[in-house]
């Protein structure tokens, strides 16, 4: 029994001496500059923009190109709302390519 409770308590210890060590070592870690972690932050997302916005743009020109083969079949079949549809698809593709010109000219980027 006695050993048991040495083996129970040698690993308690062995834990509590390692939670310890695992917060100080947070506590180090969250101890740096706020402001350059933001700037660092803000430098990173506007690398990505670039790619971000050349990625909105071809996600556009697929939607346009699904649309345009959708509202065709549409027209040839006689549907009668074929102009509700090239709407809608017309106003997607356009919408997807303003979102990606506005926050570009609206964040300065």
């Amino acid at each position: 029994m006695k050993k048991c409770r040495k083996k129970i308590v040698g690993k308690a210890l062995k834990i509590s001496v390692l939670c310890a060590i695992l917060s100080t070592e947070a506590m180090t870690v969250s101890a740096q500059d706020g402001n350059a972690g933001i700037q660092q932050a803000n430098t990173q997302v506007r690398s990505y923009f670039e790619s971000g916005t050349n990625l909105m743009y071809a996600i556009g020109a697929i939607v346009g190109l699904i649309g345009a083969v959708k509202v065709y079949q549409k027209w040839n079949s006689g549907d009668q709302d074929t102009s509700k549809v090239a709407a809608a698809w017309f106003g997607s593709c356009i919408f997807l390519v303003v979102v990606a010109t506005i926050i570009k000219s609206f964040f300065g980027i």
